[in-house]
């Protein structure tokens, strides 16, 4: 009698199945494939060949800590047809001497997670051998067109899953600067952590099977991600913070890169790396979520509103002397906020709101409980199709809610004017064909000033209002309720705040004469023109106050009066200057000023308001790869930079890294840096991936925090 087939070894064919499967990055060692396309595996029999008419061969394959058949996360699937009823499919490649190649495939709705492969042999009379053949990950992916996250364009998954470098656009609308940033989502043990992110969700410590179950739609997942980014319901990454003091922690100004947060916040026992503010946390989940296989691109709008009463009105309120005042529905118009898009089909709405989807990690409101934003459809917030899940009529107010601003003075409240086209502005995410930078407002509104844009403001008003009156928005979900966190940089107002229409006549705006460069005297002059036909009288009221991190103005340190007398049709300028040493003692770390002004003519009642925020700029870090970059081979970086001040700073420290080119996060001790005193330092490293790379570098002192450099690198392989 024939003996029963007893397996020696498993080959996981890892090196060659994961350069199919777009995961060679991650590991070349363990396997990592991505569900609808198929891998090989090869058995070694140690006692015969393979008899297809005499040996059955059963696979299965299973996720979690209670794999189950109904719920997914088991799957048994065999060569022959009669165990063809699961979705995993499993075919025959070759049957050679004592070996046999098997194509397995996992289903493109497949939960996605850490799995453990098994098989049985049945030779003889229902006689069964189990063998484990080892565990391997299941990914989304973006390649196979049954997957909701497939996304059809090769230039597009190259960007939005495999790079691991960026820009996340900070500033204003009038300075938008390119912060670089390092995804890393590639690097060694990412995969592990971001695994472990999802195991330490509330879903999963509440219902660990029912968890692992949904893992397979990417809007599940996304929200379970968005929610365990942030820590205010869990043992989440990160903890924000608004405020001078960070002590106890790192400035979120610092950081350069994910890979370090994410790695701090496992090695601690998945404690919450401090702190993050909205353009970490974004950058954090791009990470995690390019890691998983679901696209992904880091958003910056500008001038994004904070409605906190779903009205979609910005209520702003100032005194006479034209200094911003805290209100008490702690609406807010934030100089730069910072989300995500997120890639994925939508079968939950109607068709043609599938695609790009927000979602916003920052811990501003709740949803369903949790501090999370999104899936929403952008599709859906420019249509004004609030009613869609989820928390769309919050992502809709932070794009395209109007602006109130009212006077208070005596007690009593006069408001200044409506302003329904300041909010939203160069809605910014790095290009896929270079370094550039994209916008995308018209993926989020309609042009402002257009029917279709007012339109869609008042579909979205009329559902909220249908909304409320129906109950459906409750305290717990409804996204509107004002909470102690807020996020971002106040906006600047640098417009005409009222038309030749009003009283008044008169437009009056701010203009830089020269780059605001930190340590130097801000040079402006304040514009004004008489669009009448009437002689003007005009007193203005001037002032400038720093911003703190929660958007918070600090008291004014800087005042002017200026008189200003126009003819019909006529323009002036007043000259205004505020010297480093006035500034220099009041300037928060986020380096924001905003100047007001506030006019009145003489002889009628009708205020004027304008104001601007400065962000005041340091010099760049220069960095130069000192010959030509081989993969394996010994490269020289230097790195040039310099103090912009004019007087000492201390406690240099610069941080240096790059995914594939540093192995970890380089710091570099420098101490003390003398008036605009010019350094430079050489760091030597051995770069261990081929391709186009990235080095950030991060320049802090005990007067500045983010002074930031990049340079891309090209490496090549050994010739």
């Amino acid at each position: 009698m024939a003996q029963g087939l007893e397996l020696s070894i498993t080959d996981l064919q890892s090196s060659c199945n994961n350069v199919q499967h777009h995961t060679e990055e991650i590991s070349s060692d363990h396997l990592i494939v991505r569900r609808g396309l198929a891998f090989n595996i090869t058995l070694y029999f140690r006692n015969r060949d393979f008899q297809p008419g005499m040996d059955n061969i059963v696979f299965v394959a299973e996720t979690g800590p209670l794999p189950d058949l109904a719920k997914g996360t088991r799957a048994v699937f065999g060569l022959s047809s009669h165990h063809n009823l699961s979705p995993w499919m499993a075919s025959l490649e070759n049957n050679r001497a004592t070996s046999l190649e098997v194509s397995l495939c996992a289903p493109p709705t497949a939960a996605v997670g850490r799995y453990l492969l098994k098989v049985h042999i049945d030779s003889f009379q229902g006689s069964v051998t189990a063998y484990q053949l080892g565990e391997f990950i299941l990914l989304f992916n973006p390649w196979c067109p049954g997957d909701a996250v497939y996304l059809d364009s090769e230039p597009q998954r190259q960007e939005y899953v495999m790079n691991d470098y960026g820009f996340i656009y900070q500033g204003s609308k009038n300075w938008i600067r390119p912060c670089p940033w390092n995804y890393g989502q590639f690097e060694e043990n990412i995969i592990d952590i971001c695994l472990k992110l999802l195991d330490k969700s509330l879903n999963f410590q509440i219902d660990p099977a029912a968890d692992c179950a949904l893992r397979g739609c990417p809007i599940y997942i996304s929200r379970v991600v968005c929610a365990m980014i942030n820590s205010n319901d869990d043992n989440g990454v990160l903890n924000g913070k608004w405020s001078e003091n960070y002590s106890d922690g790192t400035n979120p100004a610092e950081w350069t890169g994910s890979v370090a947060i994410l790695k701090q916040w496992h090695a601690t026992g998945c404690q919450p790396v401090r702190y993050g503010q909205c353009w970490v946390f974004a950058a954090i989940m791009c990470t995690v979520m390019r890691c998983l296989g679901i696209p992904t691109r880091v958003i910056t709008n500008f001038d994004s509103g904070h409605d906190t009463d779903g009205n979609l009105i910005i209520d702003e309120y100032y005194d006479n002397t034209g200094r911003i005042l805290e209100n008490k529905k702690k609406d807010t118009v934030w100089n730069f906020h910072v989300w995500n898009e997120c890639w994925m089909a939508r079968k939950d709405l109607p068709p043609g709101y599938g695609g790009w989807q927000v979602l916003d990690a920052t811990p501003q409101e709740t949803s369903n409980g949790l501090y999370c934003c999104g899936p929403a459809s952008v599709r859906a917030i420019k249509e004004g199709e609030v009613n869609l899940s989820y928390d769309t009529a919050f992502a809709f107010s932070m794009v395209n809610a109007d602006c109130v601003s009212w006077l208070v003075h005596g007690g009593k409240e006069q408001r200044l004017h409506r302003d329904t086209n300041s909010v939203g502005n160069f809605i910014s995410t790095k290009s896929i064909h270079s370094d550039e930078r994209d916008d995308v407002t018209e993926n989020y509104k309609y042009e402002e000033g257009s029917p279709q844009e007012r339109e869609a403001f008042l579909k979205a008003l009329q559902k909220l209002e249908a909304g409320r009156s129906q109950g459906r928005y409750r305290a717990d979900s409804q996204p509107f309720r004002p909470i102690p966190l807020s996020q971002g940089h106040p906006r600047s107002l640098d417009t005409p705040s009222l038309r030749p229409s009003d009283v008044i006549q008169v437009s009056l705006k701010f203009q830089l004469l020269d780059l605001p460069n930190m340590g130097q005297d801000i040079q402006f002059v304040l514009l004004a023109l008489n669009m009448s036909l009437q002689f003007k009288d005009l007193k203005v009221n001037l002032s400038a106050q720093s911003l703190l991190h929660d958007g918070s103005p600090l008291p004014p340190f800087w005042q002017d009066t200026a008189f200003i007398q126009l003819f019909p049709e006529e323009a002036k300028t007043h000259p205004c200057q505020i010297p480093y040493s006035q500034y220099s003692r009041y300037l928060s770390t986020d380096k924001l000023i905003r100047i007001t002004a506030l006019g009145e003519e003489k002889s009628s009642p009708k205020k004027i308001l304008v104001d601007k925020i400065i962000n005041l700029v340091y010099p760049a870090i220069m960095i130069n790869v000192l010959g030509a970059a081989i993969v394996n081979q010994p490269i020289s970086i230097q790195v040039i930079f310099s103090n912009p001040l004019s007087e000492q700073v201390e406690d240099c420290v610069l941080t240096v890294e790059g995914s594939g080119l540093f192995k970890k996060q380089q710091r570099v001790f420098i101490g003390i840096l003398k008036p605009q005193h010019r350094a430079s330092i050489t760091l030597k490293t051995v770069p261990f991936k081929t391709g186009q790379r990235q080095i950030q570098a991060n320049l802090r002192s005990n007067k500045f925090k983010d002074i930031k450099g990049y340079k891309n690198v090209y490496v090549d392989v050994m010739l």
